[in-house]
């Protein structure tokens, strides 16, 4: 008989009737006796009411107040999962699914099971997530703190659709259903409660028909166990790193353009910031740390692209078109100008007898078109270096060796 392995190890037997199955309904549970029971029940009438053939899948992680024993006598298949983690429970859960198509919801009683069938429906008709929208439907009184819903919440929502463009108007909403083949492709990985970002990020990245219905939530059963700051700041830490281009290259790039503005506003004896040299080095300093910043983002975006396997369209274009030689061009010729003016500089000290320099300026603007030419030098060669393909080893050719 086959099995369907857990994520934690654990082996489920999918039972005869698991190729009939319609729906999973996979609940993270961590001691939540006060509502687990009558959650797995609700589950199971909305699916029994609209004819669905379903199954309650509940991921314990690590209860110890009667929650597993609870959802077993109100009739739901129980996974336990001993690593601790939002993320983690659901993994499970969905690891030993036999559903085709998975619904995610709390065991809080937040939400309302009766709108299983509502989720279902459009995956029937083609969609492959589907997302329940509070902030389309209704919040009950009390059932959402004032910093969730009207500062943590939309703030969240509005950088991860500016970072990834997946248009929903709440990305954090735990109730939510996909397609459980989908799981391979998605390769969810995050073990807290940043996993529901990450949900709707890999949906995004792989160009899945996302959609939205309007959803209620209510007060929560029992003691919440969201921590507000530390949460949030998980959500966006994700966020970040999983958009070279917003937390490398646009910064970057504004430090870049500003630094180079400000020089030849100097250049041009004009200032804004007082000093003119001093507005020098500050244009420097920014020109050189913002070179910096792009090429971290370039060297983020070809490791996703090669190794990650995440692409970008506008990355990829440019990443087929340039080549190292390209790079190497460039940070020559801003060396080469970074040398020129150095040895001019040099030149008209060494006329006047190696007295006062008088050149500081253009000294200031050959060291800093070296720096920027060097890092670009090498920086090309890094990027060349990341592109490498693994070739695999002919007969004639031994394959590479290892260490033992």
């Amino acid at each position: 008989m086959s099995t369907v392995e857990t994520p934690s190890g654990a082996s489920a037997a999918p039972g005869p009737d698991s190729r009939a199955l319609t729906v999973s309904v996979v609940i993270p549970c961590l001691n939540e006796a006060e509502s687990i029971a009558e959650c797995v029940t609700r589950a199971r009438t909305a699916m029994d009411g609209a004819g669905i053939s379903g199954e309650v899948v509940v991921a314990d992680n690590g209860s110890t107040d009667g929650s597993p024993e609870l959802a077993e006598g109100a009739g739901a298949r129980v996974i336990p999962e001993p690593r601790k983690g939002y993320g983690s429970a659901y993994l499970a859960g969905m690891g030993a699914a036999r559903g085709d198509y998975i619904v995610m919801a709390d065991a809080d009683l937040t939400y309302d099971f009766a709108e299983i069938p509502a989720f279902v429906e459009p995956l029937e008709d083609g969609a492959d997530l589907v997302m329940g929208s509070r902030l389309k439907g209704k919040i009950h009184p009390g059932a959402m703190p004032p910093l969730h819903r009207y500062v943590g919440n939309p703030i969240l929502t509005g950088i991860l659709n500016l970072f990834f463009r997946t248009g929903v108007s709440d990305a954090h909403c735990g109730m939510r259903a996909f397609r459980r083949d989908l799981l391979p492709k998605l390769d969810l990985r995050t073990t807290g409660m940043e996993f529901a970002s990450e949900h709707v990020i890999r949906s995004s990245k792989l160009g899945l028909d996302i959609r939205e219905i309007p959803i209620e939530y209510h007060p929560r059963a029992g003691e919440s166990k969201l921590s507000s700051f530390s949460d949030g700041w998980r959500h966006l830490r994700f966020l970040l790193v999983h958009s070279p281009t917003w937390l490398f290259v646009i910064p970057g790039a504004a430090m870049l353009l500003a630094g180079l503005v400000a020089t030849l506003l100097v250049l041009g004896e004009v200032s804004t910031f007082g000093e003119r040299f001093h507005t020098l080095i500050a244009g420097a300093m920014l020109a050189i740390i913002g070179s910096q910043i792009i090429q971290l983002g370039l060297f983020s975006r070809t490791y996703a692209a090669y190794y990650l396997g995440e692409h970008d369209p506008l990355f990829d274009t440019w990443r087929e078109r340039l080549r190292l030689e390209h790079g190497l061009m460039l940070g020559g010729l801003l060396t080469l100008a970074g040398l020129a003016c150095v040895v001019v500089v040099f030149g008209v000290w060494a006329s006047d007898g190696f007295g006062r320099l008088e050149q500081e300026k253009l000294l200031v603007v050959g060291a800093t078109l070296l720096v920027l030419g060097i890092q670009t030098v090498f920086g090309a060669f890094f990027l060349s270096i990341l592109g490498l393909r693994r070739r695999q080893p002919t007969q004639e050719e031994p394959g590479p060796m290892h260490p033992a």
